[in-house]
């Protein structure tokens, strides 16, 4: 590796903590440290950000504390999900990977997050070559890392595998809790390149963009009681997958996986995304994987999902994208110097589809 290759500075936006929120913690350090040499392997990839998404997880995780500080010293650079360029190669990557290469993915979180001009990227699970033709895509390459990722292993590992009486693969149904949000926006697209039949929930606002999507059925939770359309739909369970983008139905009266038990199939599989960190969502957590049917906890398979480093998942969706198949919705792309607005704008929690900053050239 050449010396002349690592960057001696970067700029980035840096925080001791994030109180009284991300946003407000954040302040620009034009002439930061970059990640050292010391953290460089043979399977690691030295990449220049171009673009970065945020997503809650990145204040989620600088709010823990004690916790927050042990994953990523302070001062330290928010973000995961990247698009950039290869700048250098370890040993074991160099047949994969080249300089000036274009990338894009996720890295876990840590102290020299996406929201700086360079990261380590670890190994290879970490990033995939922006397909030809979508160079000019950079942002929307940037946005697919977490919600992308998390879209794919949502729903691809439980799906059926059986065939209908005919001999002929059925479409498989889906129910996407959640549909315009960013894992959501996904989450539809991702569940139609797989041959599914998406069925989703969303605001009365939001239905066009889920139907534009691929969307076959659109449920509006302001006006309508989710677990009774879903259950009205047959007389037998007829969903192979929930995906649970949002934790309860708005009404916040019933537990959607309790509910699911009238509309997701016997070998269907209830997949919560994430999980929160208040005594609420623990409690709600608990009661969903301990308490038995009998005694009116839930009867279908429940999984919590935590996304997951995957090369193979990240190549799928660039061919997906390549062939027009899935695409980046983007809410807003903020500059370098703005980055802060983005995080304010995120948590609102109004942005439809995915916030991204320009941290690099072009």
């Amino acid at each position: 590796m050449a010396d002349n290759a690592w960057p001696k500075t970067m700029r980035a936006w840096t925080f001791d903590g994030a109180t009284p929120s991300l946003a407000k913690a954040l302040h620009l350090e034009e002439q930061a440290a970059p990640p050292p040499k010391s953290l460089f392997s043979p399977q690691a990839i030295l990449v220049e950000v171009l673009y970065m998404a945020v997503n809650p997880a990145d204040y989620k995780v600088a709010s823990l504390g004690i916790l927050a500080r042990t994953l990523m010293s302070p001062p330290a650079h928010p973000g995961m999900d990247y698009s950039g360029r290869v700048v250098v190669a370890g040993e074991a990557a160099a047949a994969d990977y080249r300089p000036g290469q274009l990338v894009f993915g996720r890295i876990e979180p840590n102290k020299y997050g996406t929201l700086g001009q360079y990261i380590i990227v670890k190994n290879g699970d970490g990033l995939a070559r922006v397909p030809s033709g979508l160079e000019n895509k950079m942002a929307e390459m940037a946005a697919v890392g977490t919600c992308g990722l998390t879209a794919v292993q949502t729903i691809r590992p439980y799906l059926p595998k059986e065939e209908g009486k005919d001999g002929k693969k059925s479409a498989p149904k889906v129910f996407i809790n959640g549909g315009s949000g960013g894992t959501g926006t996904y989450g539809i697209q991702v569940a139609k390149a797989l041959g599914c039949h998406v069925t989703v929930s969303c605001s009365g606002s939001s239905a066009q963009l889920c139907q534009e999507l691929g969307a076959d059925e659109v449920i509006d939770y302001k006006t309508q009681d989710i677990s009774a359309v879903l259950k009205a739909k047959g007389q037998q369970p007829e969903f192979s997958v929930v995906v649970d983008n949002v934790g309860i139905t708005p009404s916040e009266q019933q537990d959607l996986y309790i509910a699911a038990n009238s509309f997701l199939r016997p070998d269907g599989t209830f997949v919560h995304v994430g999980g929160g960190v208040s005594m609420g969502q623990v409690k709600s957590a608990m009661k969903r994987t301990l308490v038995p049917g009998f005694l009116g906890g839930g009867k279908r398979q429940f999984k919590m999902i935590l996304t997951q480093q995957s090369h193979a998942d990240l190549e799928t969706i660039a061919g997906w994208m390549e062939a027009g198949k899935v695409k980046s919705v983007m809410d807003e792309v903020f500059t370098f110097e703005n980055a802060p607005k983005a995080y304010e704008k995120l948590e609102t929690g109004r942005a439809k589809g995915k916030i991204v900053v320009q941290v690099g050239g072009s």
